[in-house]
């Protein structure tokens, strides 16, 4: 690819939880910017992916790679526990060692338990979900950006997002969704406080209802369901490309975005040639609780 069509070509991203859904959209959307994507997750083999409404969900971190090798970059697929520092201090050193730096880190890894899907209060789901939500869903981000700011520091330039969404604002699934949304935007904006100074950003993203793998089972079980104001994960991935092609980054440091307003703001489209529509309309600003203090 010649240089203006590889925007990120020469950078280094790694994309936590990229074996399927979000975080795979945002891993080939970077491959084909050009970039060299680090795709991991705890599937090695599509075989072993989780089973979701009785229906396996697919995906792994080596069919993901060669995804991102295809659309025109480089994919590494690191098999990786993200829920085990020890582990994600290891990625971060293998990233450093091979290439000397980390341009980008997409905090996205997350998991969605079965058990708070349908019409129950949180004290009816186990209590577990709490502690497997946040500690994948909101404490790997911090772990991830703990290990990788450092070097990031170091060079004076970065960028950390966090994938987050509604969820940080309005009522989904159960409270400890929730705390985890509010939780990945607040991260971002705190990070973003102490790292500015050092020339690396940090913000989240609040995309629109994915068409993920996930989805694909929940429509199957619920008919009639709603898509019409569905993105594909590649869209956020778009989304993920275009900050880390701007130079001027920075302005955005600190704020959530919507990911059809980021589309607005560079120019880009979806895979199937339409224009998501911002939730904003819906939602309202994704910033509002969000202030630096007086």
């Amino acid at each position: 690819m010649v240089a203006e069509q590889a925007p990120l070509a020469g950078r280094v991203a790694v994309v936590t939880g990229s074996s399927r859904g979000i975080g795979r959209g945002i891993a080939e959307s970077l491959g084909a910017a050009g970039a060299t994507v680090y795709v991991t997750g705890r599937t090695a083999r599509s075989e072993d992916a989780p089973i979701m409404f009785g229906e396996r969900i697919g995906g792994s971190v080596g069919e993901v790679a060669e995804a991102v090798t295809a659309a025109g970059g480089i994919g590494i697929p690191v098999v990786c526990d993200l829920s085990d520092d020890a582990q994600v201090e290891a990625l971060v050193e293998r990233v450093i060692a091979e290439h000397g730096k980390i341009d980008l880190l997409v905090n996205n890894a997350m998991i969605v338990p079965e058990e708070m899907q349908g019409d129950r209060g949180f004290w009816q789901i186990p209590l577990d979900v709490w502690d497997r939500l946040i500690q994948v869903g909101l404490r790997t981000a911090y772990v991830a950006s703990y290990y990788a700011a450092p070097h990031m520091v170091k060079r004076g330039s970065g960028l950390i997002i966090n994938t987050s969404g509604p969820g940080a604002k309005y009522f989904f699934y159960t409270p400890a969704y929730g705390v985890g949304k509010v939780g990945a935007d607040r991260l971002a904006f705190d990070m973003a406080h102490e790292l500015k100074p050092h020339g690396v950003t940090a913000l989240s993203i609040w995309s629109g209802l994915i068409r993920t793998e996930l989805l694909s089972a929940t429509v199957k079980k619920v008919p009639g369901y709603d898509l019409s104001l569905t993105e594909s994960p590649q869209f956020v991935g778009r989304a993920v490309a275009a900050l880390a092609a701007d130079p001027d980054v920075m302005r955005h440091s600190g704020e959530a975005l919507y990911s059809a307003e980021i589309a607005l703001e560079y120019g880009f489209i979806d895979i199937d040639g339409t224009l998501p529509r911002s939730r904003r309309f819906r939602f309202g600003s994704p910033n509002q609780f969000l202030v630096e203090k007086r």
